[in-house]
């Protein structure tokens, strides 16, 4: 008798396990065991990369310039990078030579050194030093251009600054200059126009009309019918980027734009009706935790970690985010943080805000999931895995593109095939087998450095990060669903059947599994019945 039910708790184990092994890994999602996702990136967080367009109307607005006085033919430069006086007596430019522009409208500007600091005049016949740590009217001035590169730059009072013989910067110049070759006239090169994000988009249009293209872009970039897209072609996740400015619409601190809550509520509700889940994701925290467009920085530079304020004010974000959505039938998880700088963010202070936010979480709901993002740059994402952020239902978000290293730039196509099998597979072994959370590749995309690719060769490099994506225990999520670069935008790449996803086949295996292992498990206990009667 005890050899039959030992049968019997065999039996029903494997049972257990061969239905474990193949039921929903990710509770709640839709039509297969793990996250099929893609990202709404460009939606409710301005990338001007993604749609371009978004930005034509700025005027004025550079970022990185220098500035080189016509008649000493030197550059205006930032003595040590800022925190002493500014001299004109560069014959090169490099770093110190280089300010960012913080635009104050169309016409004014303060201009910041690559250490931090202002440049500042007081008033009239002062010298201009690099030593304000914020800026006020007195670190404001205003630029006059022409067409041919000169400009003039003047004070609030509306003196103009000019380059003396003894190489200093100083507003004295008398009258109004013209643009032949006098003191008060330089050459400004822009050096780089490199970000485009919703602080770059607000601050240029002003808070009037970029409500009017925000408000558009959000209407019309997506809408019901591309859940409708996703559904129909087995998608049943989406990652929604948001900024931390969300939890102050509808009125955020400037210059950023209210409307992306009521925007996200809608995708909640498309969502549902298609029984797609939503992951919340924080891509831009305050003050920028990478100094990337993506992340709302206002010059690129990293501030979020270098204030107490910041981290408790992104901590209030999670709080309004999870407290507003954790009861929603379409939610699924908060992500953290998006992408924190390896060089910039200690991951000491990353951790600790991890383990808050995932308390945070755990507040409005037991069971959400709560996700991590690697640090990227030279971080080892097992490092988040020694760190005991989370008990249960925590996920590490790794991003993995053949892209942004030169270490891609020579690949042929079967080189960067053979990279996903050889090196990401292997990783993604490392840690599916790690004692801890579950493994997420939040953004992949099908585009790499093969300036040639066939349609085929694209064909068998989505294959192949299909192939082995699909093992991570968490699951997916492609970047992005739509964008004016072909190969990163989700939509074209199915359409073109440059990627193939092959959904429908998945669903018919799935069910066809279910049913195998079902009948499995019922004629395995008719038999040990039988075995039991006989004996």
């Amino acid at each position: 008798m005890e050899l039959v039910f030992s049968k019997w708790v065999f039996v029903f184990s494997l049972c257990c396990w061969l239905i474990f092994s193949v039921a929903v890994a990710v509770e709640g999602v839709h039509g297969g065991s793990k996250v099929r996702g893609v990202n709404l990136g460009g939606w409710l967080v301005i990338e001007g990369w993604i749609k371009p367009s978004l930005f034509d109307g700025i005027p004025n607005g550079d970022m990185l310039v220098q500035f080189k006085s016509v008649t000493l033919q030197k550059y205006v430069s930032a003595e040590s990078g800022g925190g002493m006086d500014i001299s004109v007596d560069r014959d090169d430019a490099y770093s110190w030579e280089t300010f960012t522009l913080w635009r104050v409208s169309e016409l004014e500007f303060q201009f910041r050194t690559t250490q931090g600091q202002f440049l500042t005049c007081y008033g009239n016949g002062c010298s201009a030093s690099a030593t304000a740590k914020s800026a006020s009217s007195t670190e404001t001035f205003q630029i006059e251009r022409n067409n041919n590169g000169k400009v003039h730059i003047k004070i609030k009072s509306g003196t103009y600054l000019q380059a003396t013989m003894d190489n200093q910067l100083t507003a004295d110049y008398p009258g109004t200059p013209g643009w032949d070759d006098n003191a008060a006239t330089f050459e400004m090169t822009i050096v780089a126009n490199n970000l485009h994000g919703d602080y770059q988009l607000a601050n240029g249009y002003g808070h009037n009309k970029a409500k009017q293209v925000l408000e558009k872009h959000r209407n019309t970039f997506l809408n019901v019918g591309d859940f409708e897209f996703l559904y129909r072609h087995g998608i049943n996740t989406v990652r929604i980027p948001v900024g931390w400015w969300i939890a102050y619409d509808p009125d955020p601190p400037a210059p950023f734009i209210g409307g992306t809550l009521e925007a996200l509520d809608n995708a909640f509700s498309w969502a549902e009706d298609y029984s797609i889940k939503c992951i919340i994701d924080l891509h831009a925290a305050p003050g920028s935790q990478n100094g990337m467009e993506h992340s709302a920085s206002r010059d690129g530079t990293t501030g979020w970690p270098t204030s107490s304020d910041y981290i408790l004010q992104t901590l209030h974000v999670i709080d309004f985010l999870a407290s507003r959505y954790a009861k929603h039938p379409a939610f699924l998880g908060i992500e953290l943080l998006n992408e924190p700088s390896a060089a910039e963010v200690p991951l000491d202070m990353l951790v600790s805000y991890y383990k808050q936010g995932y308390e945070v979480v755990r507040k409005y709901s037991p069971s959400a999931y709560v996700i991590i993002c690697q640090r990227i740059g030279s971080a080892d994402p097992l490092e988040l895995y020694q760190a005991d952020i989370g008990s249960h239902n925590l996920v590490v978000d790794l991003h993995y593109y053949n892209l942004f290293d030169t270490f891609f730039v020579n690949l042929s196509a079967i080189d960067n095939i053979q990279f996903i099998y050889k090196s990401r597979e292997a990783q993604l072994q490392a840690l599916n087998g790690a004692n801890g959370p579950l493994v997420f590749i939040g953004e992949w995309v099908n585009e790499w450095n093969v300036t040639s690719g066939s349609q085929s060769e694209y064909q068998d490099f989505g294959r192949a990060q299909l192939e082995v994506y699909n093992a991570a225990s968490f699951g997916w999520a492609y970047w992005t669903l739509k964008n004016d670069r072909k190969h990163w935008d989700f939509e074209w790449n199915i359409r073109n059947n440059y990627l193939r996803l092959s959904s429908s086949e998945k669903k018919v295996f799935n069910s066809l599994r279910w049913l195998l292992l079902a009948s499995i498990c019922f004629y395995q206990c008719q038999i040990l019945e039988l075995v039991e009667n006989w004996i």
